[in-house]
């Protein structure tokens, strides 16, 4: 199988450790990437949505998101782990999942996503961790992923794993490897379940894509969804 990780930050902290820690299950069977940020993309998103309105290959950091793009498309599990920054996840992912918004649903979101499993890994001192979860789930499911797994761990009285209170570290360890074995166990020869509530997003998409493909037969999202076949019978998810 392929696991693709993109972590928020470059730092081997907390994060990481836990990141590694859920990986330890997968090591011996499968092919892992991994992407740090902001090193794999150092270009912030401007917001000049080329993007959205030309095509991704307009975009600035182009040569960054179409490398990282093949790589989440390719995975059979993706991982995306960051620490919270007050209250949210990091300025590199954030600025990587806007580079994404053309991957959205309202506009060329990739087939590949709608049966795809993700792991969201977060931590923080207090609880910035629900939040920060928040911002990359938000983007994961209006990607088209459905079935995601987030491990939150609150650490409550120091930010070096050295310096936790035993009984702390035995559950953010707990907590991290009951996620892992959860996602270790499952078949990924067989596609993820699509949720309904991402079935009536998609629904609610292209019924705004046959109108603006009517209109505009060149307009870049609606010649898309044509051409994936979605305005007609062809849905993402089996």
């Amino acid at each position: 199988m392929n696991i693709i990780v993109i972590n928020g930050t470059e730092k081997h902290g907390m994060t990481y450790r836990l990141k590694e820690m859920f990986l330890e299950d997968f090591k011996d069977k499968a092919n892992i990437t991994e992407y740090y940020l902001p090193k794999d993309c150092p270009d912030f998103c401007n917001g000049c949505v080329n993007c959205t309105l030309k095509g991704e290959q307009f975009c600035k950091a182009s040569q960054y998101i179409e490398k990282i793009d093949r790589s989440l498309r390719a995975a059979d599990l993706i991982i995306m782990t960051s620490p919270a920054y007050v209250f949210h996840t990091t300025g590199a992912m954030k600025s990587l999942l806007d580079h994404f918004a053309y991957r959205w649903m309202p506009h060329r979101p990739s087939p590949e996503m709608f049966t795809k499993r993700a792991v969201i890994i977060t931590q923080c001192l207090g609880s910035g961790a629900k939040s920060a979860a928040k911002d990359i789930k938000h983007s994961l499911s209006w990607w088209g992923v459905s079935e995601i797994g987030i491990f939150k761990g609150a650490l409550m009285s120091d930010i070096v794993w050295e310096r936790l209170p035993e009984k702390r570290q035995i559950k953010l360890t707990r907590g991290i490897k009951k996620l892992s074995k959860k996602f270790a166990d499952i078949d990924y020869t067989k596609p993820a379940h699509t949720k309904l509530s991402t079935k009536t997003k998609f629904l609610i998409c292209r019924s705004l894509q046959q109108k603006l493909h009517k209109s505009d037969p060149e307009y870049v999202d609606g010649k898309y969804w044509a051409e994936q076949g979605w305005l007609e019978k062809s849905r993402p998810w089996k």
